[in-house]
């Protein structure tokens, strides 16, 4: 018998979550709360959309014509890693149907060693750095982090790096340089993107009833997140 998915969304087309043109799931559950999370909707477990592997497969299987040779599926979230029985079983039939796979990550989660196994990318979101700051931002402890990371490195799975940069918090130039160093550190990084914040999200926390903490914080100038991200190169 399968195990079924909680899922949040699908997008069919996509195009900045991963290479080439992606079929996203967009899957429901996160231990995080991020102070600038988009996506409040996913962080709790409720059965929205319950679909197993091989149905998934089978949907995915429609747009594979659009994926060319770089494209394929991503597993995003919330956080995929909240459902690792469900992700891994779905990650083992894409394989099977030749479809790329790349997970979209926190890296916050358990039993995630044989899921890293059927990853042809993680796309992995670093937080923070710094213990306490990841703590301030998220609500949790770094070490899950940091864990994931570790069996990425043993694993040699290829990385990209996002971070959000957020005005008066991470957008100085001591900031992204460390971030630089720390990937310079790192096996098989191929890429690292910093992600302007922006608030759009804020009517989807007033109309759930929840606290948006950046209330007063002003969207991140694009022009500068490019300025800030040539230092990466």
């Amino acid at each position: 018998m399968e195990v079924y998915g909680n899922i949040d969304s699908f997008e069919s087309m996509g195009l900045v979550d991963g290479p080439g043109v992606r079929f996203v799931v967009f899957m429901q559950g996160c231990p995080l709360r991020c102070a600038y999370c988009h996506n409040p909707e996913t962080w709790s477990n409720e059965k929205k959309i319950q679909i197993t592997p091989t149905e998934l497969v089978k949907k995915i299987s429609k747009y594979k014509t659009y994926f060319g040779e770089d494209g394929g599926v991503t597993f995003s979230g919330g956080e995929p890693l909240n459902q690792p029985e469900f992700l891994l079983e779905a990650l083992k039939k894409c394989k099977e149907n030749n479809i790329n796979t790349c997970l979209d990550t926190s890296g916050f989660g358990d039993n995630y060693d044989e899921i890293l196994d059927y990853c042809d990318l993680v796309i992995l979101d670093v937080k923070e750095l710094d213990a306490e700051r990841y703590q301030k931002l998220t609500g949790k402890k770094i070490d899950k982090f940091y864990a994931f990371l570790q069996k990425c490195q043993e694993k040699n799975v290829k990385l990209w790096l996002r971070q959000v940069i957020l005005p008066h918090y991470n957008d100085s130039k001591e900031s992204v340089l460390k971030l630089k160093e720390f990937a310079s550190k790192l096996k098989n990084v191929e890429k690292i993107e910093l992600l302007p914040y922006h608030s759009m999200a804020k009517e989807k926390y007033k109309k759930m009833g929840i606290k948006y903490r950046l209330e007063d914080l002003e969207d991140m100038n694009k022009e500068k997140c490019k300025t800030l991200e040539k230092l990466l190169k």
